[in-house]
């Protein structure tokens, strides 16, 4: 009997052994979903946009929102994913398939697709295939990953990704990926250089583009007057003529509509890529969406009203039990989160706090914030101060991070604060100081990169900006108006 129960045993262990490799093996791993991807990575990167910031803002956003979604589907033990949808511009390289959509003014194809599979080589696969990219390099991949279904004869197979040698480019004509990066971060001219060459074109349009932006300004003031706003934004950094339509598409759907538009008063309306409400509260408005998706959107204000009461209710208790700490929501640091899926991320985290007791002071945290993200699963600290929970987080483990972590994170709050004071302060220095019509950054520089950018630049004191609007980046452009973008780092 005592034979025949070891015998069990082992056969129950050797099977849990199979079944966990072969859990391992079927999956397509991060390094070959990374070669697989290559075609796509060369055809989207943000840093061969250099001259097209709007374009290359958008790539930059949907690739941290897919690389987030192959990371989830890596995780052990996940099993289901939220959709989502992505939009990038595509560059037309060699190899694209030859059946291409039209092509944008700036060259590019806009493409958008939602991913709801379930694994990492359909993922792969269908964002080949929405991009119209090649998908023959993946036969290898799927014969493997069929064949790693079977029980294992041997070892784990050991992976080692292919990088071709330079003389197959020279022969196929194909471009060589790693060489087109690197020439597209070759080193960048000084400053002055630039501005000598690129100044009396951006002169220019800037004059041309003053009329418009008159109009803009006008359309705008008219607008948050006639209809009560706290204020209208853009998501993207869309040109001067896109804004002015936009506005007017809004301006002619108040005239036809009036009474369509009375839940907007006292709110902010930012133009964005999908309509409703986000987590701040601001109501967005599709730019894709024809008035009939606007009206039917503004009808809905009230369960959205509902919805942000309610997750303001929630940030109150969620504050409560963990000792005064404040749920925050920085559309900086992320993408746009629509109000619904911030309900449901704070329904959720509350849920799992009340399940277990906490023993945090009422005041203990005072002051400091955090985050709560669905695609994460162990807490951290983040470099300007917050909280970076995730929604599934175990409560006594959060308990053990949130104290043992408090000190460096009421340091770091302390040091962003200064940081965007002293940001404002030079900024409007270097506004007064250069008669700069204005002055701004990207959201991928930092508060300190900024400060660094503004002190040299009023050190500088080149003529050669004055009167023109300054955006400060990670290259040099110039855009359809006449705005001047400098990378922060610029070379004197």
């Amino acid at each position: 009997m005592a034979v025949n129960s070891l015998l069990r045993c082992s056969i129950r262990l050797q099977r849990k052994r199979v079944a966990t490799h072969l859990a391992q093996q079927r999956a397509l791993s991060g390094a070959e979903a990374v070669t697989a991807l290559r075609p796509f990575y060369f055809a989207v990167h943000p840093d061969f946009f250099g001259q097209h910031p709007m374009e290359r803002e958008v790539n930059e956003t949907s690739l941290k929102s897919l690389n987030s979604f192959l990371d989830h589907l890596q995780k052990p033990g996940s099993h289901s994913v939220r959709p989502m949808k992505l939009t990038f511009y595509v560059r037309d390289t060699k190899d694209s398939s030859d059946v291409q959509p039209d092509l944008l003014a700036s060259g590019f194809r806009s493409v958008s697709f939602t991913l709801h599979t379930y694994d990492v080589l359909s993922t792969v696969l269908n964002v080949l295939k929405s991009c119209s990219l090649p998908t023959e390099h993946m036969k290898d991949l799927k014969t493997s990953v069929e064949t790693s279904k079977r029980p294992p004869e041997g070892g784990v197979p050991f992976y080692r990704p292919i990088r071709w040698h330079k003389s197959y480019y020279s022969f196929t004509g194909f471009k060589d990926p790693e060489q087109e990066l690197q020439q597209a971060r070759r080193v960048e001219p000084t400053l002055i250089l630039w501005l000598r060459n690129n100044e009396p074109k951006a002169t220019k349009k800037n004059t041309a583009s003053l009329p418009r932006r008159e109009e803009l300004n006008r359309l705008k003031n008219e607008l948050s007057r006639k209809l009560d706003l706290s204020d209208i934004r853009w998501q993207r950094s869309w040109g001067v003529a896109h804004r002015c339509s936009q506005l007017q598409s809004l301006s002619r759907l108040s005239q036809q509509d009036p009474g369509a538009l009375r839940n907007l008063r006292g709110h902010t309306v930012m133009f964005a890529d999908q309509s409703g409400m986000n987590a701040s509260g601001h109501i967005m408005l599709g730019t894709m969406d024809v008035h009939h998706q606007w009206t039917k959107m503004f009808q809905q204000l009230p369960s959205y009203h509902s919805l942000l009461q309610q997750s303001d209710w929630l940030k109150e208790r969620i504050s409560l039990l963990l000792g005064g700490t404040q749920v925050v929501h920085k559309e900086r640091l992320g993408p746009i989160q629509p109000i619904t899926e911030h309900y449901s991320t704070l329904n959720t985290f509350h849920k799992s706090l009340i399940s277990r007791r906490l023993r945090l002071h009422p005041r203990s945290m005072q002051g400091l914030s955090m985050l709560l993200e669905n695609d994460r699963t162990n807490p951290s600290l983040h470099e300007m101060g917050y909280f970076i929970i995730p929604t599934t987080c175990d409560p006594p483990k959060l308990q053990v991070f949130l104290q043992s972590h408090a000190p460096e994170a009421r340091q770091r709050t302390q040091r962003r604060n200064q940081l965007q004071a002293e940001e404002a302060a030079v900024l409007k220095l270097c506004l007064h100081n250069l008669s700069l019509s204005s002055l701004s950054k990207e959201p991928s520089v930092s508060s300190s990169q900024m400060i660094m950018c503004c002190n040299r630049l009023v050190e500088q004191r080149s003529p050669l900006m004055q009167g023109l609007h300054i955006c400060v980046s990670q290259f040099y452009s110039v855009m359809q108006d006449g705005d001047l973008c400098v990378p922060w780092d610029w070379k004197s």
